[in-house]
């Protein structure tokens, strides 16, 4: 039991990840910051998240909340509930903070967490990022890491249903 409160612990609301990081900008760390939906988590995620880590002192993740995800990809998703997401995200160790959010975009948290490094996975051009120039006004960096090739969270749902169908 006490592991899982740890894993727990990871997992904070967006006023309790402000004192965190203040804490931790305040010891000069490097706050790294993505975000997304990790319904089903795949090598994918793991590469993107573990590399983003690699970029600084600690990794911060939005995570879509469900009704952002219903928003964005339609009623069928997500396929696990954010508390699944969440507690499985606060499981990986080079992550420190999972943070939910309902918006459609990370907009405002990006600006009230002020991250020096904002990363998101190849599928995107720089500019094209939410939060980019928010960081960049900042002083900070934007880094797109390259996808790895075969791993999508939907092309995995549509296979699962092609197989099950047909």
């Amino acid at each position: 039991m006490k592991n899982i409160d740890r894993l727990k612990h990871k997992i904070c609301s967006l006023e309790q990840a402000i004192i965190k990081l203040d804490d931790w900008k305040s010891r000069s760390e490097k706050i790294v910051f993505t975000n997304g939906c990790f319904d089903l988590i795949h090598k994918g995620h793991i590469q993107l998240l573990s590399n983003a880590s690699d970029l600084g002192d600690r990794l911060i993740v939005a995570l879509n909340s469900d009704r952002s995800i219903r928003k964005i990809k339609g009623n069928s998703r997500p396929i696990f509930d954010q508390s699944s997401r969440s507690m499985l995200l606060s499981a990986l160790e080079f992550i420190d903070l999972v943070i939910l959010f309902d918006d459609i975009t990370p907009r405002q948290i990006i600006s009230d967490l002020s991250p020096h490094i904002l990363v998101k996975g190849g599928d995107y051009h720089p500019e094209d990022i939410v939060g980019y120039n928010i960081v960049k006004e900042r002083g900070g960096d934007v880094v797109i890491i390259p996808l790895v090739e075969g791993f999508s969270t939907t092309k995995t749902i549509d296979r699962i249903l092609k197989n099950q169908n047909g």
